[in-house]
């Protein structure tokens, strides 16, 4: 990992939750970033259970982490300044409203690459597209799903592996990625 504060932060809740053995998968824009798409980010956004997230809070809250308000599910680690945004299995991307697509168990998905949980890219994908297109404030979630398609030259046949309520949207993405880009 890199030196800055949001390496650092990355680097010390990932330690955190490997020690207390809490299954975790790393997704949002530093996933983005390990799949291809190098998108800037001031938070990290970390995959895990509901009972992953209480153990961890017992263990780290007053020690270097607050919560953003009483019985948030976001943490701010105190030494880096970097908030972490935990998204819980079972739970809806997006407008938080029931759908085809929901937070995987990180221990059912993970992939370890580089030492990290990492969220593969076809759940990735998935997230991404069923949170964009249910949520009209995440548009930028449909707008990585594109330039990760660009920068990673994904092949249309991806679309084939993801659930079929956003393999439509995929689809299109994936036709509009193919524009030549204008200077």
């Amino acid at each position: 990992m890199g030196n800055s504060r949001i390496d650092h932060a990355l680097e010390a809740v990932v330690r955190g939750l490997d020690e207390a053995g809490i299954p975790y998968c790393l997704v949002g824009a530093m996933a983005l970033n390990r799949h291809g798409y190098r998108r800037f980010t001031e938070d990290i956004d970390l995959l895990v259970t509901r009972e992953g997230h209480a153990a961890f809070k017992a263990l780290v809250l007053g020690r270097g982490y607050v919560e953003k308000f009483p019985g948030s599910k976001t943490l701010r680690d105190t030494t880096n300044g970097v908030t972490i945004d935990f998204l819980i299995t079972g739970e809806f991307p997006g407008d938080g409203k029931p759908k085809p697509v929901a937070f995987p168990d990180p221990s059912m998905v993970a992939e370890k690459v580089d030492g990290l949980s990492l969220i593969p890219l076809p759940r990735l994908i998935e997230l991404k597209l069923a949170s964009g297109m249910t949520a009209p404030h995440r548009i930028k979630d449909l707008a990585d799903v594109l330039e990760l398609i660009r920068a990673a030259r994904l092949p249309v046949e991806l679309g084939d592996s993801l659930d079929a309520s956003v393999r439509e949207k995929y689809g299109e993405l994936w036709q509009a990625a193919q524009a030549p880009e204008r200077d």
